[in-house]
């Protein structure tokens, strides 16, 4: 564990004070354990002297790995958001139907994969079609009444 004025870990954590290659501050880049990339890098105060950094310390690195967390937690919502989604069509009849897409983003074949599921959570349809495929309301239930078919 280091821990010094200008280099801290902990908490799965490093935070590495560096020169701010865009004016003459200084930033602090966030890096994960074990991820080649920082996760969070953002503008580091001036000590005193206004040349150099201020130090890190306990308390700057807590908040540093709280934001760094919720950075990362946003980035994962909303790739789970892309990836999934979903619509609820009611039918004529009074029926609720949801439709899921769900985007499995492969290198080589990217898919999807479009599922009914009837109110009481009993599967009635699921049909692998292509990633970019735009679920709606309106094409949720051109799906449904074309008789759960791939769409094209």
């Amino acid at each position: 564990m280091v821990q010094e004025d200008r280099v801290w870990q902990g908490q799965g954590w490093t935070a590495r004070v560096i020169k701010n290659e865009d004016d003459e501050g200084w930033a602090v880049a966030m890096i994960k354990d074990g991820e080649p990339e920082p996760a969070l890098v953002g503008p580091w105060t001036m000590g005193r002297d206004k040349k150099n950094p201020k130090p890190l310390d306990i308390s700057a690195f807590h908040t540093l790995v709280k934001t760094a967390n919720e950075v990362l937690r946003r980035h994962e919502q909303q790739l789970h958001a892309r990836l999934h989604k979903s619509v609820r069509v009611v039918m004529d009849d009074g029926t609720a139907i949801t439709v899921k897409l769900d985007i499995t983003p492969d290198e080589d074949e990217p898919y999807a994969t479009l599922t009914a599921v009837e109110e009481y959570g009993e599967q009635l349809a699921s049909v692998r079609t292509r990633p970019d495929f735009k679920l709606s309301t309106a094409s949720a239930m051109a799906w449904i009444e074309g008789g759960y078919r791939k769409p094209n």
